[in-house]
Formats: C-alpha cells, structure tokens, sequence
C-alpha cells in the first residue's frame, strides 16, 4: 500500500467536448472520496467549479499532494515540464489520439482513480531534457523536454549543417534536415515516426535520430543518459535554424549558436493503475499483432 491522495489538482483542456465531460465526472469521484480539489483556472472558468477551486497552474504543485491531467499526451508534456521541479506525482486520463502518457481510459476513471487515491497504483519516473542556447559565450534561451528537443530548419526543405559532441568528444558533422535527441518517454513519438529506435522508459539513455541525413551511413545512435550533448551550429548556415522543445518551446537560432543538452535532475513522477502493462500499450497503440 502506497501513500493516499487528498489534496488534488486538476488540468486539461475544457475547451475539448469529451475532456469537459470527463473533468466533471472527475470532479465528481474526487468529491465522492471526500478529496479538497483545485482545478486550473481556465477549468475552472470554462466549467463553472467554484471560485474557490481555482487556481493558477503554476500554483497547483504548491497546493495539492496529485495532479491529474485531462487530455492528450501534449497536455501532459506541458503539465509535466511545469511539475516536475516540484516531485509531485501525476496521473494522466486519455482524451487524446494517442494516450502513450495518458494511460488512464475514461471509462474505468472511477475505479481506476479511486483505486490511485486509496494508494493502489504504480509508480514510474521519466527523466526529462534541459537545454540551453549559447550565442558568443551568453544563454539565450532555455527549456526542459520530457519527449524530445528537436533541431530543425524553420522552412519546408531546408538543410542544416552542424556538430555533434557528446561529453566533449567529436561525435560526427553532418548535413541534414535536422537532429532528433529523445528520452525514453520520446522514443515512440517524433523520434519513432524519424526511424528512432523504441526505447524502453526505464532505461537510462538518450537516442540521437538525424532527420533526412544526406548520407545513407548516417543512423540514429543510443547512448548513456548521463551523457552532456552538445550541437554547434555551423556558421556556414544561410538560414536561421529553430530549437523546439516537446513541440511546444521554440528557440530561434543563428549560425554559429551552440545548444546544451543534458538530463535535468528532476524527474516527472507518473502513477499508473496497478494493471499498467507497458507492453499491451505498445501493442495497442503501433498496431502490433497479439496471441493474447
């Protein structure tokens, strides 16, 4: 038996018909378990929850002891950069397409977040990425990504010219569309649509898939975790470059910028329902076939 729950936050996106149904059948579970609830302000605003209820989602971790997120696994990215600084734990219900992160399916919320609540669940950490952008010696932009930090052009069929070194050693130069570092938890999203390898999320590693390389020899590469990545983008560059972060942060870049990535030391806390089988999701969601 693992801790219980009482002081609960609530984010996701009202804005969507069936997220707004789900929130307030949350709601009300939270409610039958006697829980104090918070709902982000725009939930709350969109919804009709009490005044009192609402609250700034930065502020959520400061108040509640579990996060629940209604939505998409991008909702839960952004929810998960904003919360991991704060080691409180998270549980995801899938409104999405998708629902890699999102694992909790509406129709078993009550029994499955109830079951959460009382202390029956599963406990996982993801590791996420920082990032910071150097331009001549000064930070000109920083981020955190729970998926993936993404190099890329900024226009339809652009090329990109940098270097990659990992813990100070010359990796390789190259040309190509872009550079793709993921986590684990990234590796079955832009990364495995790229040709990146699956990686499983408990393992300790970062996998770094070129994007349209302009070499038949160029191939994703997996390595340590704890490695120190950086990329310098070469001044021979005409164009200006984008950094994106989970798809939801951008950077602007110049030739010559350098981009820092290393694991952050805050990890996200995700619970699962105790029946959580990793392995019936990659099934479900890639199609795979089944004997079971």
């Amino acid at each position: 038996m693992d801790k219980h729950f009482t002081q609960i936050g609530i984010m996701g996106k009202p804005s969507n018909l069936e997220s707004a149904d789900t929130i307030r059948l949350l709601y009300d579970v939270l409610q039958k378990n006697n829980c104090q609830i918070l709902v982000q302000n725009k939930v709350g605003e969109e919804l009709g929850f009490p005044l009192e209820t609402h609250c700034e989602p930065h502020k959520l971790a400061d108040l509640c002891d579990l996060i629940i997120v209604v939505g998409g696994d991008g909702s839960l990215l952004h929810a998960g950069r904003l919360l991991a600084e704060k080691n409180i734990p998270v549980v995801g219900i899938n409104r999405g397409s998708l629902g890699f992160l999102t694992d909790v399916q509406p129709s078993k919320l009550e029994t499955s977040v109830t079951e959460i609540l009382h202390g029956n669940y599963r406990k996982a950490q993801r590791f996420l990425l920082k990032c910071h952008v150097t331009r001549d010696g000064e930070d000109i932009g920083a981020s955190t990504a729970l998926n993936d930090i993404v190099l890329f052009p900024g226009k339809i069929a652009g090329m990109i010219e940098f270097e990659i070194y990992i813990n100070e050693q010359f990796v390789y130069h190259q040309k190509s569309d872009g550079l793709i570092t993921s986590t684990p938890t990234g590796s079955t999203a832009y990364s495995l649509s790229a040709g990146g390898p699956i990686l499983h999320p408990n393992l300790n590693a970062l996998v770094l898939v070129p994007m349209f390389p302009h070499t038949l020899s160029s191939r994703p590469i997996v390595v340590n975790g704890d490695s120190r990545i950086k990329i310098v983008v070469s001044t021979a560059n005409k164009s200006q470059p984008q950094l994106s972060c989970d798809g939801q942060v951008q950077i602007s870049l110049a030739p010559g910028d350098i981009i820092h990535v290393e694991k952050s030391a805050n990890p996200l806390v995700l619970l699962h329902p105790v029946d959580y089988d990793y392995y019936h999701i990659l099934r479900s969601k890639l199609g795979w076939s089944s004997k079971a």
